[in-house]
């Protein structure tokens, strides 16, 4: 398949820096009209100057179910039809069971219930004209969990089944899913993360431009996951084959780390 984004209209959520930056510019190259979001008004109308007359800014919630219907109606104003969604917006929550339980509200609504928010928005039209694309970014963690950030993982585990199940059910009816998931990424996500986080991802981590490398690569290959660390399905089917001894070994390497400082609100 020959990837020809030339006159398609495109929305990225959290696309005010890192990897919804790179999306969007990436996307805007390809001759792709992207609708840049984010809840940081300054920073999304940055991205938006950078990347010139295709980019249209839009501030705001892209989590909650009325901030999603906002952006998509908005989208739909300035694109006419929206042929690619990145859901990219994501939080980072860290601690065990007994975290807050804002950090589980905040976490849900926005690694998951927003995916699923704009695929009740999106899907039927794409089902009905044969086309449409849905990128989750995900995460590594999605795939793997995370020690010391219950909310982050648990979540990420959802985003990644949720992409699942919208291949699996739309694939046959033009509907394409992707789902990203990298490990360390060379974003404030992953400074602010900790001496833990720091240490797990820091020495592998790859730029926000190659995240949206591998996606167009995936894209153009019509294939679901998205690897931006291949290593990674290496260690997913370890832990398939063999969970018991995978556990084992992450037991081992959470007890070697520091505690995990993401968010905890």
């Amino acid at each position: 398949m020959t990837l020809d984004l030339t006159g398609k209209g495109v929305v990225v959520t959290g696309a005010g820096r890192g990897i919804g930056a790179a999306y969007a510019k990436a996307f805007v190259a390809a001759g792709a009209r992207v609708v840049v979001n984010d809840l940081d008004a300054e920073a999304v109308a940055l991205t938006a100057k950078a990347l010139g007359d295709m980019a249209f800014a839009v501030q705001g919630d892209a989590a909650g179910e009325e901030g999603v219907a906002a952006l998509v109606a908005t989208a739909r104003e300035q694109l006419g039809e929206i042929d690619v969604y990145c859901a990219n917006a994501g939080v980072a929550r860290g601690g065990t069971e007994a975290v807050a339980q804002k950090a589980w509200d905040v976490s849900w609504n926005v690694n998951v219930m927003a995916h699923v928010r704009a695929a009740k928005l999106l899907v039927p039209d794409w089902v009905e004209r044969g086309s449409g694309t849905f990128v989750a970014t995900v995460s590594a963690a999605g795939l793997l969990s995370i020690p010391g950030a219950a909310p982050y993982a648990v979540t990420k585990h959802a985003a990644y089944a949720f992409a699942e199940w919208l291949s699996m059910t739309y694939g046959d009816k033009g509907v394409r899913v992707h789902a990203v998931c990298p490990q360390g990424v060379r974003t404030d996500m992953l400074w602010s993360s900790g001496k833990a986080g720091r240490a797990l991802m820091e020495p592998d981590a790859v730029d926000p431009d190659d995240v949206a490398r591998d996606l167009f690569a995936a894209m153009e290959q019509e294939r679901f996951l998205v690897l931006p660390h291949p290593e990674v399905a290496q260690m997913y089917e370890r832990r398939a084959a063999d969970p018991d001894r995978w556990l084992a070994g992450m037991r081992r390497m959470a007890g070697a780390l520091p505690a995990v400082t993401l968010g905890t609100d």
